[in-house]
């Protein structure tokens, strides 16, 4: 789950990261006599968990004087169809220099990376297309809760060395809180030391109880249903739903989707040993997904029996056309309940996929 900046600026603090004096509000209101403390100038940031924030509109820069009127401005804003929940007012630094600095894991090199640019408050994709020698890399093991000196040395090159100490406090971060990325664009230098002028944090889903966290919001609602069913889910853009049993057979399902010129709308995996009653709730599901025109699903029966996923398939009784594909426990069985109900069923995965690819081409 990524955190907002506020939050991701509250685990930094506990780091000795230092970041700019400010506040969050969810009303106007929250601002009377809090402002005082800030120069003539305010950061009003909106806490919203998208990209291109600032370009959208998400961040300004305004009058001590005016900041009550800004925020009931942003407000009432959507940044990126996103409604503004929360407000950042922080203090405007006296930035001499930006860098960029970010730490998340390279699974081919089963370590974490540490990526640094002397070109910070930009994205990091821009640079690498722009000016890709500015870009530095430093590979650390996982076995290790701080980075040598010698590795920030060559990380930092002739940035300031003050620098190093940030980037080893947010490496401390990254390892302690099982983080999956952080991000600090920009890191500033400024007359009063480095600051940590913005933050990105996200977290390994399976930890956020770590952390006190209840809720995952990056899930929609759907993904919330699923995860409370059980399943592994995650939703695409395509037009074909795809339930399996077992990732490595849902997985090439997507696969030959691909290759024969179709797009998946999900992966739904529905564990092993799946009944009645569980089958149904995972069609139902993916029939809800906006844009499905056919649903796809490919078990194979050992601990689960073909005639129970059959009577799933029935139960839900969707609108869109169902193909299956069962092989195994009690495969007759299940055939023979898909066919008095007019479900098609299919002897191979090649067989279903192509039919799904192809009835999603007729339906264009």
């Amino acid at each position: 789950m990524k955190l907002l900046e506020y939050e991701a600026k509250d685990i930094y603090r506990k780091y000795g990261i230092p970041v700019g004096f400010g506040f969050v509000i969810s009303s106007p209101d929250e601002i009377d006599g809090r402002i005082r403390d800030f120069g003539d100038e305010v950061v009003v940031k909106a806490q919203v968990d998208v990209g291109g924030r600032g370009k959208a509109g998400g961040v300004i820069i305004a009058k001590t004087a005016n900041v009550r009127e800004e925020s009931k401005k942003m407000f009432a804003k959507q940044i990126k169809g996103v409604p503004v929940e929360k407000i950042l007012l922080e203090e405007k630094l006296p930035i001499e220099k930006e860098y960029y600095v970010s730490i998340t894991i390279d699974r081919s090199r089963r370590e974490n990376v540490i990526i640094f640019s002397s070109e910070g408050g930009v994205e990091i994709e821009q640079t690498a297309r722009e000016n890709p020698d500015a870009i530095r890399k430093i590979w650390v093991s996982p076995l290790l809760h701080d980075i040598p000196s010698f590795m920030l040395r060559n990380l930092l090159g002739d940035a300031p060395k003050e620098l190093a100490p940030v980037i080893n406090d947010l490496y401390r971060v990254f390892c302690e809180n099982d983080g999956i990325l952080v991000e600090i664009n920009p890191l500033v230098t400024t007359s009063k030391g480095v600051f940590a002028a913005d933050g990105k944090f996200i977290v390994d889903d399976n930890a956020l109880y770590r952390l006190g966290i209840e809720v995952n919001r990056d899930l929609t609602e759907r993904e919330r249903r699923a995860e409370s069913c059980g399943f592994s889910y995650v939703e695409l853009s395509g037009q074909i739903g795809v339930i399996g049993n077992g990732a490595g057979l849902t997985m090439s399902t997507l696969d030959m989707i691909e290759i024969l010129g179709g797009k998946a709308a999900n992966f739904l995996d529905v564990g092993g040993g799946a009944g009645e009653d569980r089958v149904c709730s995972a069609v139902k599901l993916v029939a809800e997904m906006p844009g499905v025109k056919v649903i796809i699903v490919n078990l194979l029966g050992g601990i689960t029996r073909c005639d129970e996923v059959a009577r799933g398939i029935v139960k839900a009784g969707v609108s869109q056309q169902v193909l299956v594909r069962l092989a195994g426990t009690n495969e007759a069985e299940g055939r023979e309940i898909l066919n008095k109900n007019g479900y098609k069923m299919l002897p191979t995965m090649d067989d279903v996929v192509r039919e799904a690819v192809d009835a999603c081409k007729g339906a264009a």
